[in-house]
């Protein structure tokens, strides 16, 4: 613990006053030193990942933008020590922050002629040391307090005695050193330039441990008093426009479980390492290299050094070429050379000079530690300005860490151990140290602080941390228990028997199955217990096997044997069906286990020829299904029977099973027939059948791939007597009887010839057909039977199927016989105004710029060796537009507009072009081939971006905001603001989406933006002003990735890096106020959908995420179109248990198809009592979409300027608010 908190803790409530009479009137509570005490108490002593500063940033008097504003942490630091020194006024704290933060430097004039010197004081809470031209920190502080300025020539300067300009000389020296010293680092520079600001990102060593004395007015004190250790460096990751802040600490008082880091490479072999240290010690000299030839230059001075202006002339003699000549085109001046390789150089003597740095760093140099570190005593000018750095040693295991040097990394809420060595990782880059600081190494601290946490702190904040700590504990076991009961399905064994290879229930009103909620860290033993508790009447030893519900009924697999094993253990997860029986038998018989005797559901088909009066009743509560040809069970056909076998049954056992002879046949049915619509030779009404082999009888359904729902045709050698079945050599063919040869034409509503009007109803006939009858023929009886030869000359029908969603299918060649066409009798055609194609054509339909929508393309007629530019042609014709700047795109699996076709000379046969295919019309020039030009735009979080100039060096955890009416965000773009058009970007499709990333970045429109690596953006992918998906897989090529020419990308950068999965799904989630009609701010939160896409993972992500019970919360999705919630079901209402074994809910599908960037709202039900998730937004925005539908409804003009108003509103951009400097409210103490 700092000595600065114990100063802090030191101050009782008789001093500062409680925190529960800062709203009474009169009353003086200093509210922020007690916030800090409590902030300092939580972070000790509460057993919590992180703790919140919002009391803290409350207490300072920001409200919610001042809380989330970008700012300097030296300023932040500066003002926060000023804010506790107002507020610490009147006690016996006042000037701690004084006493030990706050030095005093004494500047000083020297009058050249006279001798007289002025001096001036200044206090100083932190030393700002210049890093722009500057190597280290003890050079930074040589030229601070050593070096003098010289007023001489035009700036001369005014002596108070000699009164007159003179010749003077200005220093400044430490006079007062406090007992920590603060080092501010000036990374950030400006360019006059060019105008700019950047970061200074080279090399700048510190020491462990320094020593002040060279710097100092009085030198004569012990020499403890002038040596500082460090003990803390905040780091900066990112630019000049923006970064991260986190910090290194040291461990002074042991509180931290520090556990040795894992190291990132192996260390080197001492052979290797000798090696490498002869070759430095020999260089030869390298006419080529420039660092090798000035290096050899300056140590052989015999002072070490040269005059910057005489190097390059010692260059020319030296290999007998110019700098500009031989070096300038590949290393620029020679000025920025000796900067960059500032490791190696250094400059003194004001930069008059240059020298050589005696321990260059080498790949084999490691920082010492800091029991080896030493210090510049002598004020001369060093020389060396890392002399602080040590020789590294060989062997990194040759000393282990001494006791009290463990550091730690302070990341947001994340702590990490990291080595001491790690430091110097901080020296340069775009992750370096900003702030140093040291104490004086004479500050020891008292035994008792050691591993002790609680040493100084008070007895009151004490008890309130370990009333949080059971606070905590509680909330984390009801989540544990939460999180970690499964809901168990136990079926009982005397309530099923076995049948056909799998155990069915005995009683339909009784499925036998009880739930059980069990916590699945239990063991099995505890689980049989608490079964046998259940199960009062149960007798004898008591079984539990995993079970899975089949199509042919319940399975066993493994048992539990274990009992020593947990639930987690045994893979017993929610939703898991056990059976519990006596491991042997279930009512007498013996019920075979594990995956191989899993059973197989088969339709068993059998003639049905009207012989036998009644059906058979089928056996066990097995429904019968009705006939393939859909005759009732009784009439001519065939008769379905569902029957379940073994899978490691025979098929000899089958036969068996089922009663029937050894002469019967058994039949697979054709894999091409197989129910098929259309197929050349399976119409007509006819089907086929393989007869198994005799070798096939001794195979198990297993081996044959038999699976549920396959059917099997049992045929006894007089069926073959009948019309109805016909064998040759292995195929039976089943032919339809007579009296169901036919086939349904109809018409659909109409217009009337005469008066124009439309006819209600559907118009249906039957048609006697065959197979070999040509559907043409079948078109004419249908329209002579319609009575429809009364329709205007020149009218012309097609024949059309219609699939299940009453989409109409492409029409049949009428040139062609039923049989053919694979038209199946007893179906149903309809008949559509068109033209029919013909056997050596295609139907296409086709559309121009757009996925169609149902119903809305157009159709044309091609023949099957036109070329594609031929079938372009006609489209553009039967759509009146003209022009060569066109070309045809085929739609993708989901309906989406896919690649275009690139050879326009080939045929629609030799693309595998089909009948009913749609292909979309597209403009623009054909693109190169593999090659692809995506258009790339910016989008900003306003939560984060308010300009993108501005640094962003804090995260999001300022106070609360609630979003209300005015902070509506764009329609469709989630919290993002309007998307900044930036570049097209030109890339091979074969590209990777890292490449694409790397290739975004160069874009001059982006150059403003911070990313320190790929993995810190988000590529989404736009669709109208809507962000779709994002682009995910950063080794997924373009063209795996579904992406073409044209593309419209949207750019997001982050915050944290980021790599989703297949199954990842980024949603917006936000709170609801309660009490409000509003939410909180929303927040970006990454669901893992991959094992389990039910509403119970989400609730129970959600859950986790706000640390509250998943039953607790209410969630809907938001529609933004129609500005309208749709409540998420929590199904955790009881149903049936038929309904429990049912695959769970996945909100990836329907109703709800849950994808990147949804909005989930949530609330609270503890605390929240409102159920309605619509807000005064949402009331506004359907108020005006529900008063621009009645505006198109009229038709009038104003309906299209209204619906563009608003929209104009939303994109327009705010105008940047000035820059507010940083302060903190402080209330009077005095």
């Amino acid at each position: 613990m700092c000595v600065s908190t114990e100063q802090l803790f030191s101050l009782g409530a008789a001093e500062l006053g409680c925190l529960e009479d800062k709203d009474k009137p009169g009353a003086k509570v200093r509210v922020i030193p007690l916030e800090l005490q409590k902030l300092f108490a939580s972070l000790l002593l509460v057993d919590q990942q992180s703790a919140s500063t919002a009391n803290l940033t409350d207490s300072f008097g920001w409200n919610s933008s001042e809380g989330t504003n970008q700012h300097d942490v030296q300023e932040l630091n500066r003002i926060l020590f000023s804010a506790l020194e107002h507020s610490l006024v009147g006690t016996t704290g006042s000037t701690f922050i004084h006493q030990l933060y706050h030095g005093t430097i004494v500047n000083s004039i020297v009058c050249k002629e006279c001798g007289n010197i002025s001096q001036r004081q200044e206090d100083f809470l932190d030393l700002t040391a210049c890093v722009c031209g500057v190597s280290s920190l003890e050079e930074a502080l040589w030229n601070m307090f050593v070096e003098e300025e010289l007023f001489e020539g035009n700036n001369l300067y005014r002596c108070a005695q000699c009164d007159r300009l003179v010749t003077a000389a200005k220093s400044a020296k430490l006079k007062k050193l406090p007992p920590f010293m603060t080092m501010s680092l000036l990374r950030f520079s400006f360019d006059f330039a060019k105008c700019e600001r950047y970061k200074e990102m080279g090399r700048y060593n510190f020491p462990l441990t320094v020593n002040l004395r060279p710097f100092c007015e009085e030198t004569d004190a012990e020499d403890s008093d002038y040596s500082y250790e460090l003990f803390s460096v905040i780091i900066h990751k990112g630019g000049c426009y923006g970064g991260h802040y986190h910090v290194y600490i040291r461990d002074i008082d042991q509180l931290g479980q520090w556990e040795p880091p894992e190291e990132e490479c192996k260390p080197k072999t001492q052979n290797n390492v000798k090696e490498e240290v002869k070759q430095m010690c020999d260089p030869k000299l390298q006419e080529d290299d420039p660092l090798s030839v000035i290096s050899a230059i300056i140590a052989q001075e015999p002072s070490k050094s040269v005059l910057s202006d005489q190097l390059g002339q010692k260059l020319m003699d030296k290999i007998g070429s110019s700098w500009s000549k031989r070096f300038r085109k590949h290393y620029g001046p020679i000025g920025k050379f000796l900067q960059s390789h500032n490791d190696v150089f250094m400059l003194v003597s004001n930069g008059t000079r240059v020298a050589l740095k005696p321990n260059p760093p080498s790949p084999v140099t490691e920082p010492p530690g800091p029991e080896k570190q030493t210090t510049n005593c002598d004020p001369s000018p060093p020389s060396d300005p890392t002399a602080a750095e040590q020789q590294p040693e060989l062997d990194q295991k040759s000393e282990p860490e001494h006791k009290g040097s463990h550091w730690f990394d302070l990341n947001d809420s994340t702590v990490t151990s990291i080595r001491e060595s790690d430091i110097e990782k901080q020296f340069q880059g775009k992750e370096s140290a900003y702030m140093l600081f040291y104490r004086k190494t004479q500050l020891h601290r008292p035994s008792e602080a050691l591993n002790n946490p609680q040493y100084k702190i008070p007895l009151d904040l004490i008890q309130m941390a370990k009333e949080e700590n059971i606070k905590m504990q509680k909330m984390r076991e009801e989540f544990d228990a939460t999180n970690n009961t499964v809901e168990l399905c136990l079926h009982l064994a005397p309530s099923y028997r076995l049948s056909y290879g799998a155990l069915q229930p005995i009683s339909k009103e009784q499925t036998g199955s009880t739930a059980l909620s069990f916590d699945r860290r239990k063991t099995v033993g505890d689980l049989r217990l608490a079964i046998y508790q259940k199960q009062e009447l149960w007798e004898g030893d008591m079984a539990l096997t995993v079970a899975r519900s089949l199509p042919a009924g319940l399975h066993l697999y493994n048992t539990l044997t274990d009992d020593g094993v947990s639930l987690y253990s045994a893979g017993i997860c929610t939703n898991s069906d056990l059976f519990v029986w006596n491991g042997r038998e279930v009512c007498g018989a013996t019920v075979p286990t594990g995956a191989e005797w899993e059973p197989v559901l088969l339709n068993v088909v059998r003639p049905n020829l009207g012989e036998d009066g009644d059906q058979e009743e089928v056996a066990d509560g097995l429904e019968c299904e009705e006939g393939r040809v859909g005759f009732e069970n009784g009439g001519p056909g065939l008769k379905r029977e569902a029957r379940g076998f073994a899978g490691a049954a025979t098929l000899v056992e089958v036969r068996e099973a089922l009663g029937e002879p050894e002469e019967c046949l058994l039949c697979q049915e054709h894999k091409g027939g197989k129910r098929a619509e259309q197929g050349k030779g399976e119409g007509g009404g006819a089907s086929g059948w393989r007869v198994f082999p005799p070798d096939d009888m001794q195979r198990t359904l297993k081996e044959l791939s038999l699976k549920d729902g396959d059917a099997l045709l049992v045929l006894e050698p007089q069926s073959f007597d009948s019309s109805m079945f016909a064998l040759n050599g292995d195929v039976v063919t089943v032919t339809t009887p007579s009296d169901c040869r036919w086939l349904q034409v109809e018409i659909g509503p109409h217009e009337d010839g005469e008066g124009g009007e439309k006819e209600e109803e559907m118009r249906k006939i039957k048609v006697p057909a065959t197979g070999n009858m040509l559907l043409c023929e079948v078109k004419q009886r249908a329209i002579e039977e319609l009575q429809l030869q009364e329709q205007p000359a020149g009218a012309q029908y097609c024949l059309r199927h219609v699939d299940c969603t009453g989409k109409l299918l492409p029409p049949v060649c009428e040139e062609l016989s039923v049989r053919d066409a694979g038209v199946r009798l007893m179906t149903t055609l309809t008949l559509c105004p068109g033209n029919a194609p013909k056997a050596s054509q295609l139907f296409l339909h086709f559309s121009v710029g757009t996925v169609p929508s149902a119903g809305m393309e157009m159709d044309i007629i091609v023949e099957k060796t036109c070329t594609v530019k031929e079938c372009l042609k006609a489209m553009l014709d039967a759509v009146g537009l003209d022009g060569t700047c066109w070309h045809l795109r085929r739609l993708d699996w989901c309906e989406d507009i896919g690649e275009p076709i690139m050879d326009e000379d080939a045929s629609l046969s030799e693309l595998k072009i089909n009948n009913g295919e749609t292909l979309i019309v597209t403009e623009g020039q054909l693109p190169p081939k593999g090659y692809l030009k995506l258009s790339v735009c910016l989008c900003l979080d306003p939560r984060t971006d308010s300009a993108v100039s501005m640094d962003f060096n804090h995260t999001d955890n300022g106070p609360t905001e609630v979003v209300t009416a005015g902070d509506s965000p764009p329609p469709g773009l989630g919290n993002m603001a309007e998307p900044r058009s930036a570049e097209q970007v030109e890339i091979s499709d074969e590209a990777t989406l890292e490449d694409l990333k790397t290739q975004v970045l160069t874009l001059p429109a982006l150059q403003d933006v911070c990313v320190p690596t790929t993995a810190f953006m988000r590529v989404w992918q736009l669709e109208g002003r809507r962000l779709t998906r994002i682009l995910r897989g950063p080794q997924l090529t373009l063209k795996k990735l579904k992406l073409s020419s044209g593309t419209d990308l949207c750019v997001q950068r982050l915050l944290k890096e980021e790599d989703l999965g297949p199954k990842d799904v980024m949603l917006n989630v936000k709170m609801g106020v309660p009490g409000e009609r509003c939410f909180y701010p929303p927040e970006e939160l990454v669901w893992d959908a991959t094992r389990d896409s039910s509403p119970r993972s989400l609730r129970t992500c959600l859950a986790a995420h706000y640390g509250l019970s998943p039953d607790s919360l209410l969630l809907a999705k938001h529609q933004p179109d129609k500005h309208t919630w749709e409540e998420i079901s929590n199904w955790s209402r009881q149903v049936s248990k038929k309904k429990k074994r049912r695959k769970a809910e996945s909100l990836l599908g329907a109703p709800f198809h849950l994808k990147d960037g949804d909005t989930i709202g949530i609330k609270n039900l503890l605390i929240d009592n409102n159920r309605d998730f619509l807000t005064l937004v949402d009331e506004q925005s359907q108020q005006r979409l529900r008063e621009q539908a009645e505006q198109r409804r009229k038709g009038g003009q104003a309906a299209g300027s209204e619906g563009v108003g608003p929209q104009k509103k939303t994109g327009q951009t705010k105008s940047r608010k000035p820059e507010v400097a940083l302060s903190i409210n402080v209330g009077v103490f005095r």
